[in-house]
């Protein structure tokens, strides 16, 4: 028998997201190091394999780590702090005055709680379009054992038909730039390839010509992602034709600046020329469900993700930010699928399965990363949540993806296990105190209210003794 280091078996339900998308009843995964050796049902594993540890999905359903294709780590400490207003004064009154405001400490503060949070959902790894302290976020990735494409946010326009940036993030072409090289230069490719990095040229309308070339130039040159926000809502639009009389995305074409290296989020808010341009190029798309829900943004009601994905764009899913309210991948699958459902009026729209492969192999294609994750393969890293069934979200059990997708909450993750190594075991995170993590986040949220402005536009309407 081969001697590994980690063995996962008797899992009730193994998916596999390989290329025949095979589901294996009393499954296992074998793997030596980080990576997968063999992938099949228990008593064939078993009988060709022993372990220095082995870890029972007895009772669980097993997948790929979910690859969370857009989340803002530095925005973990903002929950609550931008409800019920549109995307101007989302961004313009309270996220921008919110992240100017943040220290160095509460950057990593908030990185640490969203990884936890990711970690406890079923996440192995997400994309972060950028921050103005990445270090501490590499530093928070770094601790928790998570798998992570990190950035700088970059903007060289201070004042756009968009709105005006504050002082913190107005800066030059050249600075922008190479603030942005200088994370790839530190961060790319660091903890065994764990930690990623990649360029970011935050809000289309609010970057020149010179820095978003620049940056597809460089990104191209590096073998990187370089990411973008763009048609999140009609004011984005609108802006980019006033200022640039093209919409944004057809405006990135204009200037050469489209590739299959491009991961552009939301993208809501496409015209017909942009729907064929994201497909021509290989651009890559992230659809965020309830951002746009919860800021009433349209890109449910008036966006094409159906249709990029028949037309075989790499679409993913993201959960954008706390601000939203759920930083939960499970309930933003959800969300995603049945919101299409409604304003479709079709009810076999958004599948769940096609949904899973959107959280799984499209997000890794997303992140640059297939060959390596999004899926439980030989060859693959092994990146791998369990989720416990022994609950009534869960059961009864006729199909797991229906379950996964449309009735259990992403809380009932019980393992995850990351670069073969298991950072939480039954509901325990490995590599993080938690409730001294959370100890010191209640004791933060006063300052964070402070420093920002934003008590007595967030604090309850009603009265409180």
């Amino acid at each position: 028998m081969r001697e590994v280091d980690l063995i996962v078996s008797n899992a009730d339900w193994l998916i596999t997201l390989d290329d025949q998308r095979q589901i294996y009843r009393d499954g296992a995964v074998a793997v030596a190091g980080n990576t997968i050796v063999e992938v099949g049902k228990s008593n064939a594993i078993l009988s060709r394999y022993q372990s220095k540890k082995r870890v029972s999905a007895r009772r669980a359903v097993v997948i790929p780590g979910f690859v969370d294709g857009h989340l803002h780590s530095s925005f973990q400490m903002s929950r609550g702090l931008a409800d019920e207003v549109g995307s101007q004064q989302f961004l313009f009154e309270r996220m921008y005055p919110y992240e100017a405001a943040l220290s160095a400490d509460d950057s990593y503060l908030s990185s640490l709680l969203c990884t936890v949070n990711c970690i406890r959902h079923g996440v192995t790894c997400f994309i972060d379009p950028g921050n103005y302290h990445p270090e501490q976020t590499v530093k928070a990735i770094a601790e928790t054992g998570i798998r992570a494409i990190v950035a700088k946010s970059s903007m060289d326009i201070a004042k756009s038909a968009f709105g005006t940036l504050p002082p913190r993030f107005q800066e030059t072409t050249e600075s922008a730039l190479a603030t942005g090289l200088q994370v790839i230069k530190d961060f790319h490719n660091i903890h065994n390839g764990r930690i990623r990095a990649s360029l970011s040229f935050r809000g289309v309308n609010n970057c020149t010509d010179e820095l978003i070339r620049s940056m597809k130039q460089h990104a191209d040159e590096s073998g990187v992602l370089v990411q973008a926000h763009a048609c999140f809502a009609k004011e984005t639009r609108d802006a980019s034709l006033r200022q640039h009389r093209l919409p944004e995305i057809e405006r990135l074409h204009a200037i050469g600046a489209l590739g299959p290296n491009v991961l552009l989020i939301h993208c809501g808010w496409l015209s017909p020329k942009e729907v064929v341009l994201l497909r021509e190029f290989d651009v890559k798309v992230v659809a965020c469900a309830s951002s746009s829900m919860h800021n009433a943004y349209g890109n449910i009601l008036m966006g094409s993700i159906p249709e990029l994905l028949e037309m075989g764009v790499s679409v993913s899913v993201g959960s954008d930010h706390a601000c939203s309210g759920i930083v939960d991948l499970t309930t933003e699958m959800f969300v995603l699928s049945t919101a299409y459902k409604e304003v479709r009026l079709d009810p076999a729209v958004m599948p769940p399965e096609k949904v899973l492969e959107m959280a799984t192999r499209n997000g890794a294609a997303c992140a640059l990363w297939k060959d390596e994750i999004g899926s439980l393969e030989a060859g693959k890293k092994a990146d791998i949540a369990i989720f416990g069934i022994n609950n009534p979200d869960w059961l009864p059990l006729y199909n797991p993806i229906s379950n996964l997708i449309y009735a259990a909450p992403g809380n009932t993750a019980r393992t995850v296990i990351v670069d073969g190594s298991v950072i939480m075991e039954e509901g325990r995170v490995q590599t993080v105190d938690e409730e001294a993590l959370y100890k010191e986040v209640l004791e933060r949220q006063e300052h964070i209210l402070e420093v920002t402005g934003l008590a007595k536009s967030v604090l309850p309407k009603w009265p409180t003794a």
